[in-house]
C-alpha cells in the first residue's frame, strides 16, 4: 500500500521589521513584532495565517542577547501544536536590521 501526502506550499517568504516607509525599528522587541506584524499582514493577503506556517528561519544579529526576546514573541504566536519546525541562525549582517524572519507556509 502507498500512501503519498500532499500539501500545496508557500515556498519562502522574507519579513523585516521595518516601517511603511522601509526604514527599520530600532527598539530591537519592537522590530521584532513589527516583523510579525508585517508577516502576519501578508499571510493574511495570501488567506493564511501563523497556524499555516510550517518551517521558520529566523536570523539574528545577536543571537546570544535576542534569542529571549524573540522567543517570548514566538510563544505568543505559536501558542499551541503543531508547532512549525524553527531554526535560528546568527549573522553579522541584515542591511541596518538586527531580525529577520523566513517561513514557508501551506496554502489552505
Amino acid at each position: 500500500m502507498t500512501y503519498v501526502t500532499y500539501m500545496k506550499l508557500w515556498p519562502t517568504l522574507c519579513m523585516v521589521g521595518s516601517h511603511t516607509d522601509g526604514t527599520p525599528e530600532p527598539d530591537f522587541q519592537k522590530q521584532v513584532r513589527l516583523a510579525f506584524e508585517n508577516l502576519k499582514a501578508t499571510l493574511t493577503a495570501a488567506g493564511c495565517t501563523f497556524d499555516d506556517i510550517v518551517d521558520v528561519t529566523t536570523f539574528h544579529t545577536d543571537p546570544e542577547q535576542q534569542l529571549n526576546d524573540v522567543m517570548a514573541v514566538k510563544q505568543e504566536i505559536f501558542a499551541h501544536p503543531p508547532y512549525p519546525n524553527w531554526t535560528a541562525v546568527g549573522v553579522t549582517w541584515l542591511a541596518g536590521f538586527d531580525f529577520e524572519i523566513k517561513v514557508i507556509a501551506r496554502i489552505p
